[in-house]
């Protein structure tokens, strides 16, 4: 494995976001690749983690920059997992838009996934006294 190399907004193929996207079981968004493809593209802000030529992490923000950013996806290829990939991303992220006062992610409920985000600064809303509401689309 070479180094990891960290690139704003870059472009992707198709074959590199099912690869990703798939490889974490992600599934649900490659059902419609086109419609991710969009998504993407539409997205406030991008970083990508790539070895070599090889997309192997990806974290997607929407919003406004200003007051809300909102983390969509944040995802690593499992074989890169538990090597500070995410965390860059994540920190990476922060930092540009650290004079937002919002940032937001919506994500399962699982004690990985708690002890990763809670490591990097995030807080359940609960513990702020905050609720949540959501609607999903799972046909969409």
């Amino acid at each position: 494995m070479s180094e990891i190399v960290y690139k704003h907004n870059s472009s992707f193929t198709e074959g590199d976001v099912l690869n990703l996207y798939n490889n974490v079981g992600w599934t649900n968004y490659t059902k419609n690749i086109k419609k991710l493809i969009r998504a993407l593209n539409s997205s406030f802000y991008i970083l990508s983690a790539w070895d070599k030529n090889d997309l192997v992490g990806l974290i997607r923000v929407v919003g406004d920059g200003e007051a809300i950013i909102y983390i969509q996806d944040i995802l690593v290829l499992r074989e890169y997992q538990q090597q500070g990939i995410g965390s860059k991303l994540l920190k990476a992220v922060l930092d540009k838009f650290k004079n937002v006062r919002q940032k937001v992610l919506l994500t399962d409920d699982t004690e990985p996934t708690r002890l990763f985000y809670e490591a990097n600064g995030f807080e359940p809303v609960k513990r702020l006294n905050l609720v949540s509401y959501v609607i999903i689309n799972t046909e969409g």
